[in-house]
């Protein structure tokens, strides 16, 4: 991979840039709070080539919702439970949503 090949996944949200270390220290939370979480099947980081942990910005972001939730009193496994319903139910929504669209373009006759 060349430097440019580098660059061009800085935009990427599900590249796995961070160490779990990194990703604890900016999500001002502890590494087993990350182990927790995965053990959860909230999130599954990715391993680099020497097996630790590896982080993208996106599953940051999931890990920031558990993080609030258990802030807030909810028991860990609540929380992840919680963000995969919520997740479900968004992608659901999403679907119908789309349904809606062709169905209402098939009775349009287009």
């Amino acid at each position: 991979m060349t430097a440019d090949d580098s660059f061009g996944r800085l935009d990427d949200d599900h590249y796995p840039a961070y160490t779990m270390g990194r990703a604890a220290e900016m999500l001002g939370t502890t590494e087993g709070f990350l182990r927790a979480i995965g053990d959860a099947r909230l999130i599954t980081p990715l391993r680099s080539a020497g097996g630790h942990r590896r982080y993208s910005r996106y599953q940051l972001r999931i890990a920031a919702r558990a993080r609030e939730l258990v802030d807030r009193g909810t028991p860990i496994e609540a929380a992840c439970r919680i963000i995969i319903l919520e997740d479900q139910l968004e992608e659901a929504q999403r679907i119908n949503a789309e349904y809606r669209r062709t169905a209402s373009l098939h009775t349009a006759g287009v």
